[in-house]
């Protein structure tokens, strides 16, 4: 498995490259609490790197969901939709967002890894 994360905690899993999924980390949702309503953006719907593809809240506070790289949605985490607590309990595997079709795999340098990640986490 391909993930590579950014700096506002975010992560996109590459394992296929023709729908890359992306989603939140486990210091996000650890960071929002319980999640209670996500608002995922439209299927067929391109977005540049770092724009607001979509919005989580929590019963703490609602945060933003940044496009990780350009992309088109291709489609999007329904059962999320329907039971936000996914975020918390698998933010990583059931609790995913959305996929895309990346448009510019050069961004993806700029991701970290899941090291990378870590050592930005004991920064915070």
């Amino acid at each position: 498995m391909t993930i590579k994360f950014t700096p506002d905690h975010e992560w996109i899993n590459l394992a296929d490259p023709a729908a890359a999924v992306v989603g939140i980390t486990v210091h996000a949702q650890d960071a929002l609490g319980d999640v209670v309503f996500v608002d995922l953006p439209e299927v067929g719907k391109t977005f540049a790197k770092g724009e607001i593809a979509g919005v989580v809240e929590s019963v703490k506070a609602a945060a933003d969901i940044y496009m990780p790289v350009d992309g088109e949605v291709l489609s999007v985490n329904d059962a999320l939709v329907a039971d936000p607590s996914l975020a918390n309990s698998d933010p990583l595997a059931s609790g995913w967002f959305f996929t895309i079709k990346v448009t510019d795999a050069s961004q993806l340098d700029s991701l970290m890894d899941a090291p990378g990640y870590d050592a930005l986490l004991k920064t915070l």
